[in-house]
């Protein structure tokens, strides 16, 4: 059902008004097929809007539908006496005041609206970008939060869509999932959408589903709001060598369409706002995306919420799955050392085939080493993905050390939604850079990047 709020309703019953007052007094001039069509109109409005108010469980609302009837009947005998003048103005004296009445106890007596807040994740495993700032909004009296996660493709090298994925079963318990195709963001038009992918058409390895993409939600609400998926190191925004290296997170069709972008620090804002003036006068935007005080207001450098999940996540208070334990457990009980190994896309976009030789020394080393160090290896959730569509030559190899590692057995392989989960219970990193290295250094555990050229 579609979702009205009282700025709507009031909206509804003015236009009630003037067509009452139009039509009643221009009532001897106007044809008589336009009459019969305005009254039609308001008459469905005003059904619509009965039905609405009886569906709302906050209140009881039959004052309010009985004066609807009674419009409903008014206007139906207005259109019959449409000639006779005395009639009309009778019946339009009496309309006006059950309008204001309506008026009165739509401003007066309905409580104020809530605020209807949509959250649009499309990975599972980048669901900590939004988590923080969804508790917030399930938490609050005055919101109505939704998590709706939408489905997305693999690409293949030419661009075209492979597989859907639909990620909806893999977020945790206490999240309430609303399915895509159930929620009618056009008629409902909620009040804030959060996003944290940006790309639209741009990313060639996957795509979320064309209607979610940021040109049609923006449509669809008062405030498109984009929270990237990820965190980066932070850079000094006078260091032009560091910004050159970032400087393509900064200017996204999701950025341009969003009306607020949070970004994680007062320094990435800086060079957020500087980045995206330089590409928008580059692809011939106008107007505010040229304003920097606009843009000032536009980029919120108000941390991100993957920090606050690290932080909130303790280690006694996770559930460690049984063939997890069978790797980390010694024979006394004890744990063993567990190294987190992260391999993340741009390491292999820069690599290549030097990358899956370095994961197929390190996993030889920790082999080795089995018996007081437990690799928990937790490879980027689009790892393979990006392989198929951008670097489809390595990988057979890398399918083929993945599942030797699996079926050894003897390490643990982490393919869950859950990264906060790998970040806390283990002792150290060991890996490619990425934005879990960021996470990583909330912890304050050893962190080790891994080099390619060096091989034991």
């Amino acid at each position: 059902m579609k979702r009205y709020r009282k700025k709507d309703l009031l909206q509804i019953v003015s236009t009630f008004v003037q067509v009452n007052d139009s039509i009643t007094r221009t009532a001897s001039s106007t044809a008589l097929f336009d009459v019969e069509e305005k009254f039609a109109e308001c008459q469905q409005a005003a059904i619509d809007l009965g039905n609405y108010l009886e569906s709302l469980k906050d209140m009881d609302y039959t004052p309010m539908v009985g004066i609807l009837e009674d419009y409903c009947e008014n206007i139906y005998q207005l259109g019959i006496g449409i000639r006779d003048e005395t009639l009309c103005r009778k019946l339009s004296k009496k309309i006006r005041k059950q309008l204001i009445q309506l008026q009165n106890a739509i401003t007066y007596d309905m409580p104020q609206d809530k605020k209807e807040v949509v959250f649009l994740p499309y990975k599972a495993a980048m669901w900590d970008s939004l988590e923080s700032v969804w508790r917030a909004a399930h938490e609050d009296a005055d919101c109505e939060a939704y998590v709706i996660p939408i489905p997305y493709y693999d690409k293949n090298p030419d661009g075209s869509f492979r597989e859907e994925h639909y990620e909806g079963d893999q977020y945790p318990k206490d999240v309430p999932i609303t399915r895509y195709d159930v929620y009618d963001f056009e008629e409902r038009k909620p009040d804030i959408i959060y996003i944290h992918n940006a790309y639209d058409n741009w990313n060639m390895v996957t795509s979320v589903h064309p209607k979610f993409f940021s040109s049609n939600l923006k449509k669809w609400t008062d405030r498109l709001v984009y929270i990237p998926y990820f965190v980066l190191g932070e850079v000094e925004p006078d260091n032009e060598q560091a910004v050159e290296s970032i400087k393509h997170f900064c200017f996204m069709p999701g950025i341009v369409n969003a009306d607020k972008v949070i970004v994680q620090s007062e320094d990435m804002k800086r060079i957020y706002i500087s980045e995206f003036l330089k590409a928008a006068k580059e692809h011939g935007l106008q107007g505010k995306h040229l304003d920097r005080s606009y843009l000032e207001q536009k980029f919120l450098g108000l941390g991100s919420p993957k920090y606050d999940k690290v932080c909130a996540t303790k280690k006694e208070d996770l559930t460690v799955p049984q063939e997890w334990l069978k790797v980390i457990e010694k024979s006394d009980g004890s744990w063993k050392k567990i190294i987190l190994y992260n391999t993340g896309i741009a390491a292999l976009l820069a690599n290549d085939q030097k990358w899956v030789d370095k994961i197929e020394n390190t996993l030889g080393i920790f082999r080795e080493n089995q018996d007081e160090i437990a690799l928990l290896w937790r490879p980027h959730p689009l790892i393979e993905s990006t392989m198929r569509s951008m670097r489809p030559e390595i990988l057979q190899k890398y399918t083929m050390l993945k599942e030797q590692y699996l079926a050894e057995g003897w390490g643990i392989y982490d393919e869950t939604a859950d990264v906060d989960r790998a970040v806390v219970i283990s002792d150290a990193y060991y890996g490619d850079g990425s934005s879990v290295v960021q996470l990583y250094q909330q912890t304050g555990k050893p962190i080790m990047i891994q080099n390619v050229e060096i091989t034991m």
